[in-house]
């Protein structure tokens, strides 16, 4: 007798890298799994209470997972000062003050987003924010999130003056007088934003649904979130992912990174062991550790193996910050591997990522083969040298693909202050495919746009969609169907999720249907695809 499946797509393309399933166009699903990937003879499972999804001719795509993102920052910042879609300074200075004359009870005005080309060697001053909001303190993070554009008041209840030292992981800009200027690059922010008024769980939650929300919207079934720990003066969002996944309303598949407290040593291991095990519920886990080896290249803290240039490009003392030390981080590393930990590291500079690399090395020696699936984010620059060692090491490349693009901000403050022989080193895809390595991918939302279909658009061309400029480095661009399967395949597999990010007979039924198919369309358009349907276990979370 046969037993009809639950739910059944037909008439269009499956993504399937399965040969034996090249060129299937039904997929069937019974419960939370696929029982059936074919043709026509597929279509036999359909019953009475089946629910048929006609296709259409467009695409059927495993479930994006996220490797690398920020939901719950993400969620709260969307109901906060939103600086986001503009790079103009009048409408910044506009939309702070419409803010703060619409929430006259809130104590501080917080919020994210804006870009550091709109100023003058990318540092805004306490001034600019001063003119529009004075009374009350203003901390506003830059879209990376490594800085922090603070007013006057704000400086001062931080007890911030001439006199203040710089952090050991971060810098205070100054006035010509040593007074603080208004921007607070890396852990400098965490001077004022631990004044600011803390989040409450509620909160939290709503921002982890609002995130949800958004993340389900764009075909996003799963992600791993990059720091579950207190950061920067920020609150620890763990408790959004565990009150959610206990009631049900979690519906996403989520892996957290818990935060390694980078002024701390291996005594705070046996807390993230504890840690791991209270943070486990419904579809929700903490398995890995994030280890913020460096900064990023816009503020000159992003580790690299030469120093930075000068504006008029001389070299200079500065090559960046390792903000753990390189020998330590290896013990660390091998500790954290011996325990079965994943490590998630946040390595933009190619002295960062060789760091991070020694460690994972270090770990395998040691401990030889785990399994861990150990990760390098962001990969900004990769030094040639160590390009093959991702395969060798079994370390998985997590790239952001949306900033593999000619930008203001990478074209004024990165490309003249990196030099010719680093700048052309810049999110080597290809290089790193070429070598065997294994592509996942993600956004750092809220810091980029978390639309995996945008980010698919700049791996393949290079380029964002619907912009006129040149494309970047050209000869590290992917196929299309690599970029798709980084964003599925690849990161369902740094999320140790061995049924996701496939189609295929027994998988998770994690599915997303987009509004039509790429691969039928010039690469150009692949930008302009959206996404009609998500699936999580066969339950539709998301119709356009």
């Amino acid at each position: 007798m046969t037993t009809h499946a639950d739910l059944v797509f037909t008439g269009g393309p499956a993504f399937t890298t399965d040969p034996a399933h090249r060129g299937a166009d039904t997929v069937a699903v019974r419960g939370e799994r696929i029982v059936a990937v074919g043709g026509s003879e597929v279509r036999e499972l359909v019953g009475p209470r089946t629910e048929v999804v006609d296709l259409a001719g467009r695409l059927l795509v495993p479930g994006f997972t996220d490797a690398h993102v920020h939901a719950v920052f993400a969620g709260v910042e969307l109901g906060e000062c939103d600086l986001t879609g503009t790079t103009d300074l009048k409408e910044y200075l506009s939309r702070i003050a419409a803010y703060a004359a619409a929430h006259p009870e809130r104590e501080w005005i917080t919020g994210s987003g804006w870009s550091m080309e709109s100023f003058a060697g990318g540092v805004p001053t306490r001034q600019l924010i001063d003119a529009v909001v004075a009374d009350r303190p203003v901390l506003l993070f830059n879209r990376d999130h490594h800085g922090a554009w603070a007013n006057t008041r704000a400086l001062e209840l931080a007890g911030l003056t001439a006199g203040s030292a710089d952090p050991a992981d971060g810098r205070i800009e100054r006035e010509p007088d040593g007074t603080p200027g208004g921007m607070l690059q890396e852990g400098a922010t965490g001077l004022v934003a631990r004044l600011v008024p803390q989040t409450t769980t509620a909160d939290r939650v709503a921002g982890l649904l609002r995130a949800q929300a958004v993340l389900h919207s764009l075909g996003i079934t799963g992600w791993q979130d990059a720091i579950l720990g207190v950061f920067n003066g920020g609150p620890d969002v763990s408790d959004a992912y565990l009150t959610a996944a206990r009631d049900g309303r979690l519906t996403a598949r989520v892996n957290g990174a818990l935060w390694w407290d980078r002024s701390r040593g291996a005594e705070q291991i046996p807390e993230l062991v504890e840690r791991r095990t209270k943070l486990r519920a419904g579809r929700f886990r903490a398995d890995s550790v994030k280890i913020m080896q460096d900064g990023i290249t816009e503020n000159f803290t992003a580790a690299m193996t030469t120093p930075y240039l000068d504006s008029c490009g001389c070299a200079t003392a500065n090559s960046g910050l390792s903000f753990v030390d390189p020998a330590a981080l290896r013990d660390h590393v091998t500790a954290l591997d011996a325990l079965d930990f994943q490590v998630h590291f946040h390595a933009l500079g190619d002295r960062a990522v060789r760091e991070a690399l020694d460690a994972v090395e270090a770990a395998l020696t040691a401990n030889g083969p785990r399994g861990n699936r150990h990760h390098l984010a962001h990969l900004q620059v990769v030094h040639p040298d160590d390009v093959p060692r991702f395969a060798q090491l079994d370390a998985i490349a997590n790239l952001q693909p949306l900033w593999a693009t000619h930008e203001p901000q990478m074209d004024d403050l990165t490309i003249p202050f990196l030099g010719g022989e680093l700048a052309s080193r810049q999110y080597p895809f290809a290089d790193l495919l070429r070598a065997g390595t294994t592509l996942a991918a993600g956004s750092d939302w809220p810091v980029s746009s978390p639309d995996p279909l945008q980010g698919i658009h700049v791996a393949v061309n290079r380029t964002a969609h619907g912009e006129d400029r040149p494309p970047f480095l050209p000869e590290q661009r992917l196929d299309l169907g690599t970029a798709l399967a980084a964003y599925t395949a690849g990161s369902a597999y740094v999320n140790g999720l061995d049924d996701g990010g496939t189609i295929r007979v027994g998988a998770l039924a994690d599915l997303a249907v987009l509004d039509r198919d790429p691969f039928a369309g010039p690469p150009e358009e692949i930008g302009g695809t959206g996404v009609a349907l998500t699936y999580v276990g066969g339950e539709r979370v998301h119709e356009s």
